[in-house]
Parts: structure tokens; sequence; C-alpha cells
């Protein structure tokens, strides 16, 4: 059990920082003030399989740990923030925000999209906790806007403006980027979205560009170039993938790769950004393969606007729970 944390000083506050997913959900104390994140303790992951919703999860965490939760919380959920209710496609879990207070019997909550979350953990994570992927290799501005997009189960989109000058504060917008729809690159891409359209009859970004596209990728690549297709799930390929076990979930990463810069550089021409960030936990995940991959290339081939594309500095966010972090920082803004 976590024992009791130091008391904070009198202008601290202490939050419960919960990320919910389709299949876990994760659980941190944390401490802000002054609109910052402070600090954020290990987190408790529970399977959301194993347990009723979220109010029986929080019971679970309160009761592993040995110090009274405070009445506040820093929710992320993986879903649109609308309606009355919040439900997941992955688990059986219903989220109602109007009774959040009551449920976990709280005094102060924030309850946001989990992209969002993330959202916020670029605004606020430390310069440590970025690694380069190509365009210039300076800091992030911490003006103008930045665009956020990660490839998890889907992938997610945001928009990070902050003021015109360093000081002012900055607010984070969701979007469905991932919905817009595939434009291939080249002949590879053309024959690729042919194939998935055989299946689909309209092609989003996000069916070419996140955990699942592994599969229709190494299968467009498989018939491409007369290879077996190998067997198993989409973990499994990407197992494959990164460990260099396969020849055609080797080059379905690959292209993978080079499609994620091509989407990123659509998003930050959209967005009028002047800085990019990859995350969610796949994005981290292919660290190593993006770096030595076509991602940088994409990303730039925009034709008249290639000048612009590569004065824009693209990031890495290697924060290990950027969703937990992300929503306190959220509290931390909404409660400044």
């Amino acid at each position: 059990m976590d024992s009791e944390p130091e008391e904070p000083a009198h202008d601290t506050t202490r939050v419960i920082a919960i990320d919910v997913g389709g299949t876990n959900a994760r659980f941190a104390l944390a401490e802000v003030a002054d609109g910052h994140v402070i600090s954020l303790g290990t987190p408790h992951t529970f399977a959301t399989s194993s347990v009723a919703g979220l109010g029986a999860a929080w019971d679970r965490f309160a009761d592993a740990v040995d110090y009274e939760l405070p009445r506040a919380a820093a929710i992320a959920v993986a879903g649109p923030v609308t309606g009355e209710e919040i439900r997941f496609t992955n688990s059986h879990w219903v989220v109602k925000p109007a009774e959040i207070a009551e449920e976990l019997k709280v005094d102060d909550h924030v309850i946001i999209n989990d992209f969002e979350a993330v959202g916020h953990a670029v605004a606020a994570a430390h310069e440590d906790h970025f690694i380069h992927l190509a365009g210039p290799d300076i800091s992030l501005p911490r003006t103008g806007v930045t665009t956020v997009a990660g490839p998890g189960t889907g992938l997610g989109v945001a928009q990070l403006f902050q003021g015109a000058r360093e000081e002012d504060s900055y607010r984070v917008q969701p979007t469905e980027g991932g919905h817009i729809g595939f434009a291939p690159e080249d002949r590879i891409d053309e024959r690729i979205l042919s194939h998935v359209r055989e299946v689909l009859p309209r092609v989003s970004v996000e069916r070419m560009c996140s955990g699942p596209a592994i599969i229709p990728l190494a299968e467009a690549i498989a018939a491409i170039e007369g290879l077996p297709m190998p067997s198993g799930d989409d973990r499994e390929l990407w197992l494959s993938a990164m460990t260099d076990s396969d020849p055609v979930a080797v080059k379905a990463c690959q292209r993978f790769c080079m499609i994620l810069g091509s989407v990123a550089g659509d998003l930050a021409l959209a967005h009028g950004a002047n800085a990019v960030v990859i995350a969610g936990g796949l994005g981290l995940r292919l660290k190593d393969k993006l770096l030595d991959s076509r991602f940088d290339e994409r990303f730039v081939a925009k034709g008249r606007f290639r000048a612009l594309m590569e004065t824009i500095p693209v990031k890495l966010i290697t924060h290990p729970q950027p969703g937990l972090f992300g929503a306190a920082a959220a509290f931390a803004q909404a409660y400044d």
C-alpha cells in the first residue's frame, strides 16, 4: 500500500488523477498549485473488466492506499465528453458526468476527453519529456498552435493553443481529426487504399494509422509483393515488426511510419501549427522505428509548402503517464 504522502504546502491541492480507457483505468495521487502539477504519484492500474464502474474502481483505489482520498478528481476518458452518458467501446463501463460528484464524494472535479488530457500534458510537461523526430532540432515554441496526434486504438488528434506571450494561459481543443479521409502519397499507398476499400467504402486516416491498422497494411503489402501473410492479431504483428522477425510485418511498420508522417504534416497545415507532437502509447513504442523511417521525409513533402514544413519542429512526448499528468494539469488550470 502507498504510505501517507508528506503534508503539502498550504497552497497545494491534492487531487486524484484518473485515466479511463476501454481496457484499463489508472489512478494516481497528484498535487497541483498555481496552475501547475507539482507531483504525480505511482499509478494504480485496474482492468475495467474486473471492476463494476468508476465508483467501484475509486473504492478499490482507496483500499489500495493508506491515506484518505482528497475530495477532488481529474478524470480523462476515452470518448467524447458530451451528453448524459459516456460509454466505452471496449468496456461495460458507463460514466454519467452529472453523477460524478455524488458517486465519488468529491467537491471539485474535471472530466475531459483522454486526448484532450494529452494536449494538457504537452503544454505542462518539462522539455526533458520530449525527443526530436523531425524538422529543426529546437525547443517547442510556447506560443501559437501545436498539433498533437497519437496512434493507439484509434488516432487521437488535438490542438494546443498558446497565447502570444509565454506567460499567457493555454487551451486545448479536442478534435475528431483521426476521421478525415486518407490521401495516398505514392503508388504503394494507392494500392493499399484500393485493397482496404474492398472492405471499407470510406477509409479514414485512423484506418491506416492506428494500432489495428497494422493488419490491413500487412495484408495489402503481402498481396502486392506476393508474400505470405503472417498469422496473429494486431498485437502479434506489432511484436513481429518490433523484433524484425517477419518481413511483411516490418514492411507494414515502415509504411505505417511513413503514413503517420504524411498525416501529421497534413494536420499541421490544417491547424496552422508551428509545432507538432506525436503521442500515444503506440507512438512511444515506435520511437526507434520512427527515427529510422521516412517519417520526416513524408512530413515535409507538401509540394509548394515544403519550405514552411521544414521550419516546424516535430517531437515525441515520452512522459510515462501523459493521460494522468494531463488530467491533473487540466484540473490545475481549471481551479487556478
